[in-house]
């Protein structure tokens, strides 16, 4: 017996080690907190692989219908059909399994069916798309045909990523910008969390997700931004841009780990941004902050897969968008994005990187990559990596192992 209890407690404490040498867990309040060093369970030999497949979409297309402008999200159907929210283009734009064109649903516009720069796409098991319209304040529902179904209104902090939760539920986060255009608003005594589960009329049901109070509106606004994914059991994903963390909650919203790993550059906040009104006209310069990754998504083995900065941006390979904003006397509000920078010209750089995750936050390993990658989504064995602003395409991918 004396034998028996011994091997008990050494088994215990073989559970408790980390998966591997460059890995460190500490528990805090029942949360696992992993700290992942060096290169990954897997060292510098990858256990997958990923097998081109084709490119979706292409800046300088004569197409009109693959010349997509800031995309955002694509999704696949049970069918293998392809829909990309092309959101500079305020559409939907189908395509067959084989990216073949198929149709375009909605237009520019504030009516039923219309979109103006919508930010997220999901798609149920019936088929029915969920577009999230933040600048109309609303989650349109099409019909499988891209017809009107209905409209989910009541979303006080505008509507940003959706996807499909629990049955019956959606899975929201906060929209990626946020404008406070009144002076006299009344700040909340606290900062909104991070996700939202609402119900099919957008009655909130829970909130979770702790941000970080960094003493500034725009600092608040910009580090806490977040990449948010689900698995098939309603679990939720975030990465943090800005932060140098990954998260994962149950569906519940319990936190179950978060996890940190290695960066060659520090996070610091290099500028606070400032915001300028002048009459009805609202100028917006975002924080500086350093950036570490720019996407994640869940594969069907539980692994996380996180598109990771290996260095900073140079000054000529960046890009972003330059947001105005005009309200007139009745509250109404024209908005317009444009697409700037001095590499808007670039397709290749060595600056991202895929790193993979096991379900428990231990770090595997890493695949070079050797585009600029904006958004990562997966679909089964099907990898797709979006390029925003340069290409505005998605690279499919198959994934081997």
């Amino acid at each position: 017996m004396r034998t028996k209890t011994i091997l008990i407690v050494a088994a215990a404490v073989l559970a408790a080690m980390p998966a591997f040498a460059g890995q460190k867990v500490e528990t805090v309040d029942g949360v696992n907190l992993v700290h992942n060093s060096g290169p990954g369970a897997w060292g510098k030999s990858p256990k997958v692989a990923l097998e081109p497949v084709r490119t979706l979409g292409d800046v300088e297309t004569a197409d009109e219908n693959l010349a997509f402008y800031m995309p955002s999200t694509i999704v696949v159907d049970g069918a293998g059909g392809l829909f990309v929210l092309d959101t500079g283009n305020h559409r939907v734009q189908k395509f067959g399994p084989d990216g073949k064109y198929l149709a375009t649903y909605g237009r520019k516009g504030q009516g039923p069916g219309e979109f103006y720069y919508p930010a997220w796409l999901a798609l149920d098991d019936k088929g029915f798309l969920y577009v999230s319209d933040p600048n109309n304040q609303r989650i349109q529902v099409l019909t499988p045909d891209g017809k009107d179904h209905k409209t989910i209104k009541g979303l006080e902090q505008g509507a940003g990523p959706v996807f499909m939760g629990k049955p019956g539920e959606l899975v929201t986060g906060a929209p990626r910008m946020r404008f406070v255009m009144n002076r006299e608003e009344e700040k909340p005594s606290a900062l909104p969390k991070l996700v939202k589960v609402i119900d099919a009329e957008g009655k909130t049901l829970r909130e979770f997700g702790e941000p970080t109070d960094f003493k500034n509106d725009l600092v608040n606004s910009g580090a806490n931004e977040v990449i948010m994914t689900l698995d098939g059991a309603g679990q939720v994903y975030l990465v943090f841009p800005a932060q140098n963390k990954v998260e994962k909650y149950a569906a519940d919203g319990r936190l179950l780990w978060r996890a940190d790993r290695e960066l060659p550059y520090s996070m610091e906040i290099k500028d606070k941004g400032e915001m300028k009104r002048t009459g009805n006209n609202v100028t917006v310069r975002g924080p500086q902050l350093n950036r570490c990754a720019s996407g994640i998504a869940v594969d069907a083995k539980g692994r996380v897969w996180v598109v990771t900065l290996t260095r900073q941006l140079k000054k000529e390979e960046q890009v972003g968008t330059s947001v105005s904003m005009t309200m007139d006397g009745s509250g109404g509000r024209t908005i317009g994005y444009q697409v700037q920078g001095d590499g808007t010209e670039l397709r290749t750089t060595d600056a991202y990187k895929l790193e993979v995750f096991d379900a428990d936050g231990a770090l595997l390993g890493s695949l070079p990559l050797d585009s600029f990658v904006d958004g990562i989504f997966i679909y089964g064995d099907r990898l797709f990596l979006m390029d925003k602003f340069r290409g505005t395409q998605f690279r499919e991918f198959r994934i081997k192992g």
